[in-house]
């Protein structure tokens, strides 16, 4: 695992960025309970959550190869780690994320929340430059 103050999501997000994203099936507890709420802007928005399952329907309909994450500021206390990141398109920054995991004893994800939206921008891309005017 990478050497950032949140290691395991950190991880996460490199692996689905590469051309085997499926491979953080491997990473989620038999227990494994998540919820990605996706904005793409406006009054519209997705809830992927569930378990196993639903992780694999969201895996099945995400663009590939085409949207990268990228870290922004991380942290951990104890099992849980919190990830502020950018979505890049093409590197051009099209939206903010943050997610927060729990990895248990076993060393796997138990819990994962993630929420992602363009309306607000942390990241140091080129369109985060421009929304500070």
């Amino acid at each position: 695992m990478s050497e950032t103050p949140a290691p395991f999501l950190t991880a996460w997000f490199e692996i689905m960025d590469s051309d085997d994203p499926a491979r953080i099936l491997d990473l989620i507890s038999d227990d494994f309970e998540f919820s990605i709420l996706f904005s793409t802007g406006g009054d519209g928005a997705t809830d992927f959550s569930g378990g196993r399952p639903a992780l694999e329907h969201y895996l099945e309909q995400r663009e590939r190869g085409v949207l990268t994450h990228h870290l922004v500021a991380a942290s951990s206390t104890g099992s849980d780690e919190l990830f502020l990141g950018e979505v890049r398109r093409g590197g051009v920054p099209v939206a903010s994320f943050v997610a927060a995991g729990r990895v248990g004893s076993s060393g796997r994800l138990e819990r994962f929340l993630v929420g992602r939206s363009p309306g607000v921008r942390f990241g140091t891309g080129q369109h985060a430059a421009r929304s500070a005017h």
